[in-house]
């Protein structure tokens, strides 16, 4: 179900039409809806219902105080990749002990900051981290709680800046390598292996590469049970693709029934052992939790006629939203307000001083100076990935809860952007 629909011809956010909070909070904005994001976590939290599981939402998709304090109530985990999302986490009420620290670059201060907070786990991603993290735990006098990141080699067949599983991707340690990285975290004094972790990318409209690398993962947890190293939770990542509204794209596979394959994989083979041990499954979903909770709500300034292009000039840019610029994303845009008058195709375009600096390209819309359009499915890498190129403020965040319109980020004026700033004396 989708919480923004037309109703009596104007754009809502649940019962608010965007033509109202574009009045009284200006654009651009980013809009979204509580019920859609308790409803996407739910999806998981139902999947999950009975199991020994935890869904660690992944921050970097949209890390607001807000939604992070909504997931927190209802019992979320953390994805987090840097000691900032960890502060973001604790600021927000969440629990650090139900945090998972991902990422390739760690630095000692994250690393102390983490095991001061006490997290639930370190995903490792290279030998040298693993040397890293002994040594600060030891100067701690504690023990690091760690699952390597292991690499499968699996194609996600997706944008290849998303795709993440493969050997030539930086992330995580190849999978011919793990058995020999996993004795070495074994060894180390300062270090309790505890899980095994993959994440093979994002934006993945057909399950069936997850379930190929859930099949390596639980081949090399036999083979580590086989030499004395124990594995307690396996964390498949996230990556499960949302509808953007691309023609022609397969839809997402629906969370129910990919953690229905994926449980009744996982069950198979525990039955298969006779052992009856229970591993912990983690899932880090971060798109399909806050993508279809948001859009970006912009102002069309100006119309600009051209022999070969038409383009609407808007008040929204690539500093706001950074997707379709960076991986050349479609994504969806509809009139607040739709018009009966004769459409044309327009590029619809920012006001920043670059020729990439575009929203959408080659849209079939009616469209006059002053109309309000919404960038659909935007709550997802839109304000984390924001900026202030050009000395533009960053948009105001908005929660709508039924016809409540509630501010939970303030939008930027210019002297925010100087105040860190010092002139030479």
């Amino acid at each position: 179900m989708s919480h923004f629909s037309y109703q009596n011809g104007v754009l809502h956010a649940e019962r608010t039409p965007l033509s109202r909070i574009a009045e009284e909070f200006g654009t651009p904005a980013y809009v979204y809806s509580k019920a859609a994001l308790l409803d996407n976590l739910a999806a998981y939290s139902d999947a999950c219902q009975g199991r020994n599981a935890l869904v660690c939402y992944a921050m970097k998709a949209n890390s607001n105080l807000a939604i992070l304090d909504l997931l927190a109530r209802q019992g979320a985990g953390f994805d987090i990749v840097s000691g900032g999302e960890l502060l973001r986490v604790i600021a927000a009420g969440g629990d650090p002990n139900k945090v998972i620290f991902s990422g390739v670059g760690k630095t000692e201060d994250e690393m102390r900051l983490a095991l001061d907070k006490g997290i639930l786990c370190f995903n490792v991603e290279s030998i040298p981290e693993l040397h890293r993290l002994n040594d600060v735990a030891g100067s701690l006098g504690k023990r690091a709680p760690v699952s390597l990141r292991v690499n499968p080699n699996v194609d996600a067949k997706t944008h290849p800046y998303i795709a993440t599983g493969l050997k030539a991707n930086k992330f995580g340690v190849a999978f011919d390598d793990a058995l020999e990285t996993y004795r070495t975290a074994a060894s180390l004094p300062h270090l309790d292996v505890v899980g095994i972790d993959c994440h093979i990318g994002s934006q993945l409209l057909d399950d069936a590469p997850l379930l190929e690398a859930l099949d390596k993962l639980i081949e090399l947890i036999d083979t580590l049970d086989s030499e004395g190293i124990h594995i307690h939770h396996l964390d498949i990542g996230g990556g499960l693709g949302v509808d953007y509204g691309v023609a022609g794209d397969k839809p997402p596979v629906p969370v129910g029934d990919y953690l229905g394959r994926l449980f009744a994989r996982i069950d198979a083979w525990r039955a298969a052992r006779h052992d009856g041990r229970a591993v912990k499954v983690i899932f880090e979903p971060g798109r399909s939790i806050v993508a279809s909770t948001g859009v970006l709500l912009t102002k069309v300034e100006f119309l600009k006629p051209g022999a070969e292009k038409n383009f609407a000039i808007i008040d929204a840019a690539m500093n706001d939203m950074m997707r379709p610029t960076l991986y050349g994303a479609w994504m969806d845009m509809q009139p607040v307000v739709p018009r009966e008058s004769e459409k044309a195709v327009y590029d619809i375009v920012g006001p920043v001083c670059e020729s990439g600096d575009w929203l959408a390209r080659e849209r079939e819309l009616a469209l006059q100076p002053g109309d309000l359009l919404a960038m659909m499915s935007a709550g997802a890498y839109g304000m984390t990935m924001a900026s202030n190129y050009n000395t533009r403020g960053r948009a105001v965040e908005l929660m709508v809860d039924g016809e409540q319109v509630h501010v939970i980020r303030q939008r930027e004026n210019p002297a925010d952007l100087f105040a860190l700033e010092t002139m030479l004396k």
